[in-house]
């Protein structure tokens, strides 16, 4: 058996199946992105073990672990068989401690070679928010709302530029409206840990692109090392006018029921004012997208300057557009970056 130190992780994600041990409920609320749950106990069983060690001691715990696994360690190594890539595997738990190396020991019993991350899951999530703050040539795509960032930066990954997508990762659009249509959205550890699946297979040397977006995307927030190296990195501001701003927003959210889009409103119906709030439901239900969407405009536009002025502390720099084309201004955006490269 060998280990494996977090700040090595990186180099072994892709050459090496993960097998995460802990119980279907630490998995599900949190784990590395490609790992693989294969656990020791289920949740069940790893409370009676917890109570057991918390009331009778270390000894009793351990002995009823092992009349726990004894039946099911069949089942466990043909599991691990079916994962190992060449028959190898890296192994994790929470802190790892008995439940990997245990686990690991089982394995390798049937001729499986392991690493066990030293320090497991916790250890990982701590070096998480350390790599964050390497990064180097992070480029933030800034924009009001209805400028088509995402659609940019999808047309920037067409042309092999390297793309975080935190909407995609989120199922979230980053507003009121964000949740529409949209699937349920991940825990905030789990979004953490696949925006990091992202960065680190990705070549830090080249440019690496991100939407400007607030801490919270939804219900999940951003790691804060990532949160602070986006306030600091360049910033590439869109700019184009509100009227194709707000055709983009009809087309996007104008097939959705106006119930669905009312409710949206009333979200932020404390913060908008009750008058206003009343007067852009009225014309949703007059099925007057166009012009409820240039009047949230004004509440979104303001939020939008507020933040861009009270956060980013990196070079902003202005690409003005008369076109809604997605292609067209990842064009205009990429040139203006190679203009900024060659004259730094």
């Amino acid at each position: 058996m060998k280990y494996i130190e977090p700040e090595e992780l990186s180099k072994g994600l892709n050459s090496i199946p993960v097998v995460d041990v802990r119980s279907p409920g630490e998995y599900s609320h949190g784990h590395i992105s490609p790992a693989i749950n294969i656990p020791l106990f289920d949740d069940e069983e790893r409370a009676e073990i917890g109570i057991l060690y918390t009331n009778s001691g270390r000894e009793m715990a351990i002995t009823r672990g092992q009349e726990i696994v004894r039946p099911k360690m069949h089942a466990l190594v043909k599991h691990a068989e079916q994962t190992a890539l060449k028959g190898k595997l890296m192994v994790h738990c929470w802190r790892g401690g008995m439940r990997s190396e245990k686990m690991a020991e089982l394995f390798e019993s049937t001729g499986l070679e392991c690493l066990v991350l030293r320090g497991g899951y916790k250890a990982y999530r701590k070096q998480l928010f350390s790599d964050f703050e390497n990064l180097d040539n992070l480029v933030v795509i800034h924009g009001a709302t209805g400028s088509g960032k995402t659609e940019i930066l999808k047309e920037l990954e067409k042309r092999g530029e390297q793309v975080i997508d935190l909407e995609f990762l989120a199922n979230h659009r980053g507003s009121a409206f964000g949740s529409i249509g949209m699937d349920p959205q991940p825990t905030t550890m789990q979004f953490q840990n696949d925006i990091h699946f992202r960065f680190i297979n990705m070549d830090n040397s080249r440019p690496i692109w991100i939407e400007g977006e607030s801490l919270n995307v939804g219900k999940v927030y951003l790691p804060n090392t990532l949160w602070d190296k986006m306030n600091r990195s360049l910033v590439i501001r869109i700019d184009m006018p509100r009227n194709l701003r707000v055709d983009r927003i009809v087309k996007e959210y104008g097939n959705y029921p106006g119930e669905s889009l009312a409710a949206c409103v009333k979200i932020i119906e404390k913060r908008y004012g009750g008058d206003r709030t009343k007067n852009v439901l009225q014309l949703i239900n007059g099925n007057n997208l166009a012009e409820a969407v240039d009047q949230l405009l004004n509440y979104y536009d303001g939020l939008y300057e507020f933040s861009l002025g009270k956060y980013k502390e990196g070079k902003i720099i202005e690409v003005k557009s008369g076109s809604a084309d997605a292609k067209w201004n990842a064009g205009l955006i990429m040139n203006r970056v190679k203009e900024i490269s060659k004259y730094a």
